[in-house]
């Protein structure tokens, strides 16, 4: 076995890029090498790697962002993509990652966070992570009782490029979904949900200049995110994409919309924060979906 190296920051290297990728779908089911090549992979995101060769045997990676707390502005890390080829395990690599990037990050964030499977819930609290609560909202819904015929409702599709430009212009320019709790500058993370997660759950209203995400089951909306450039109206776009059967809404963000009651119960999703400087994380929000590495 050759010695291992140290590289970050690699994806115009190909063959590293396409072992990450390799690594990844191995490990989680997921591949970079669309999103690269679509040229949604920023600058953002940073992988931290041991390689041997040509091959990244583990990895750690850095996710540059804002999140954003009652309005205000907040520098964070979020960390993501943490695994190891099966054959090199149990020899540390993770945790000389995971120090290399505490050490490179130094006094440089407000918050590093990690959302962690639960065969690892041990490990990050010995790099001064510590497990934080989440909440997931919903609210009861009652149907319009005359709902618009004319919807304006467009689905739009990731095989489409004048679609998908336009859904990544949207998510370049857009408003956090939260003042309350939102991101800020994750439109790459955003364009990787699109292209593996979402991408036939994509609905552009055209009357509001909006962007909606959402899956119908019985009686049940999932809104997993609302992209736009200006304030929405929440009730409008409602009425529009629940249709007349549609009894709970359940939001995968923290919403802060006026003039609706929502309720809301603990979600364990593995957040772990590590805070800088006196900051703290608040309670009762829920982390967008779609910005989560």
């Amino acid at each position: 076995m050759r010695e291992l190296a140290f590289m970050k920051n690699y994806k115009t290297n190909e063959a590293l890029r396409r072992s990450l990728s390799e690594l990844a779908a191995s490990t989680f089911g997921i591949q970079f090498e669309t999103w690269y090549q679509k040229g949604f992979w920023n600058e953002q995101y940073i992988p931290f790697s041991f390689v041997e060769g040509e091959t990244v045997v583990a990895n750690v990676s850095v996710n540059l962002l804002s999140l954003i707390m009652d309005g205000e502005k907040k520098k964070a890390i979020q960390i993501g993509t943490v695994m190891t080829h099966p054959e090199y395990r149990k020899q540390g690599l993770s945790a000389r990652l995971m120090n290399k990037v505490l050490e490179e990050y130094e006094n440089q964030y407000d918050f590093m966070y990690l959302f962690a499977n639960k065969t690892v819930l041990d490990f990050y609290p010995r790099f001064g992570f510590k497990p934080a609560e989440e909440h997931l909202f919903s609210m009861d819904f009652t149907p319009s009782p005359s709902p618009s015929a004319d919807t304006g409702i467009r689905k739009l599709t990731v095989n489409d490029e004048a679609d998908l430009r336009f859904i990544y212009r949207l998510a370049s320019e857009r408003l956090p979904v939260s003042q309350r709790f939102g991101t800020d500058g994750a439109q790459g993370i955003f364009m990787f949900y699109c292209l593996n997660v979402f991408g036939d759950d994509l609905y552009y209203l055209e009357n509001e200049d909006v962007l909606a995400i959402y899956k119908k089951e019985n009686n049940h909306l999932d809104l997993f995110d609302v992209i736009s450039t200006k304030e929405v109206n929440i009730h409008d776009i409602l009425t529009k994409i629940a249709g007349s059967d549609t009894e709970k809404v359940t939001f995968h963000f923290t919403p802060d919309y006026e003039g609706i009651e929502v309720k809301s119960e603990i979600y364990d999703g593995g957040l772990f924060v590590r805070a800088n400087e006196g900051n703290i994380y608040p309670p009762y929000v829920k982390h967008p979906i779609t910005s989560i590495a």
